[in-house]
């Protein structure tokens, strides 16, 4: 039996901390993104979304893994808890696995300290270099959760989170773990900030994709998680598509011929066709070329229009945790029989394609939805997940 079932999300996001709040927000269409200043070189103001709630220290015996980006996680990991044990008194604890992305880390401890260096010479006592790699990730969590099945974080930029899905599905279905912890977390921090600030890839003001004269993103932060098994639940990881086409090493292919394999892929894993999809959770980052190349591949590869919206409108681009964050948006989108809507500043740019864009308290009864992530690199992932 390969039919797979994800467990109820864990979410800290810039709309909330927990389901019921981000549901709330989600569906009305508020926005968490926000001006904070700090990040940016030269102290100008930075859109950002972030998250405003406060997040505990780690408990003592993780303090050397210390940081926002596993003390964002940690808070989503408590919130299924109760999954990760069930699945750990069924199976063992050797046949639980971990696979997260994420892009930063605990790179913001890594800043700080470099601060502290370059005003004293000396590097603080208590920094620990394993907190800023990537692999600290999924190492906390396993560890936190008291779980030893295989252990890994992935960091393929903007789809490390969707290809995720698609890692965890391989270890279930090969035999090597019976459940998988899978998600993603991303926090915000200068190095992000300033690299993409030099790309000008930036938005002056909070991100509007898709909207006449958008400049860019809006970065954002949080996290989201699920537990992976064939223990039957309300939604079904249906199917997951990648691709790498290496167009370029920032810009779109501007044909998607990568991104529409990723989602063929994901369409043939599901077994169904294009015409079975009711909505799609676009990239949509707010880049000039982005929302160009997404906007004419949909436009063109659904023959009967589904509902469409950007959740980066909202929450800004979460990068690493992208993916797992949208896809739990999907899920509460399959769950409560509502669509996301597509947040405007400004109006549609006339030069795209129309798309059928979900406004704030639409109603929609669906069977499947597809969530699509594109990275640098020509990194494209599609997932669908579907309602039983």
């Amino acid at each position: 039996m390969n039919e797979l079932y994800l467990s109820a999300p864990g979410l800290v996001t810039p709309l909330g901390s927990d389901v019921a709040t981000v549901c709330k927000a989600l569906f009305a269409g508020q926005s968490g993104l926000c001006q904070m200043p700090g990040l940016l070189l030269g102290d100008a103001p930075a859109w950002v979304g972030a998250v405003t709630e406060p997040l505990a220290p780690l408990p003592e015996a993780f303090a050397a893994l210390d940081c926002r980006n596993n003390r964002m996680l940690r808070q989503a990991l408590d919130q299924i808890k109760d999954a990760i044990e069930a699945a750990k008194a069924d199976y063992g604890a050797a046949r639980v696995a971990v696979v997260l992305g994420s892009s930063t880390a605990g790179i913001d401890v890594g800043e700080k300290a470099l601060a502290q260096w370059q005003a004293s010479g000396e590097l603080p006592d208590d920094f620990q270099y394993e907190v800023q790699t990537l692999g600290s990730v999924a190492r906390f969590a396993g560890a936190y959760l008291g779980v030893s099945g295989p252990c890994y974080t992935l960091s393929t930029a903007c789809s490390s989170a969707g290809k995720a899905f698609a890692s965890a599905r391989r270890l279930i279905l090969a035999g090597l773990a019976d459940a998988v912890v899978v998600g993603g977390a991303d926090s915000l921090c200068r190095l992000t900030l300033n690299g993409f600030a030099a790309l000008e890839s930036i938005s002056a003001g909070p991100c509007a994709p898709f909207s006449q004269g958008r400049q860019g993103i809006s970065i954002g932060e949080g996290a989201a998680v699920f537990l992976l098994s064939r223990r039957k639940g309300a939604v079904k990881l249906a199917g997951v598509g990648e691709s790498s086409d290496g167009y370029h090493i920032s810009a779109p292919d501007p044909k998607g011929t990568g991104a529409r394999l990723a989602m063929n892929e994901a369409l043939a894993q599901a077994g169904i066709g294009e015409q079975d999809v009711g909505y799609v959770n676009l990239h949509g980052t707010g880049t000039p070329k982005n929302d160009e190349m997404e906007a004419h591949l949909v436009a063109d590869f659904f023959s009967a229009a589904p509902w469409v919206s950007t959740s980066k409108a909202q929450i800004g681009h979460c990068l690493g945790a992208a993916g797992a964050l949208e896809a739990a948006f999907c899920y509460l989108t399959l769950c409560h029989g509502k669509v996301p809507p597509q947040l405007w500043r400004g109006q549609y740019d006339s030069a795209l394609p129309p798309l059928r864009f979900a406004d704030a308290g639409q109603d929609a009864a669906l069977r499947h939805v597809m969530s699509n992530s594109y990275a640098f690199g020509g990194s494209n992932v599609s997932v669908i997940l579907s309602h039983e």
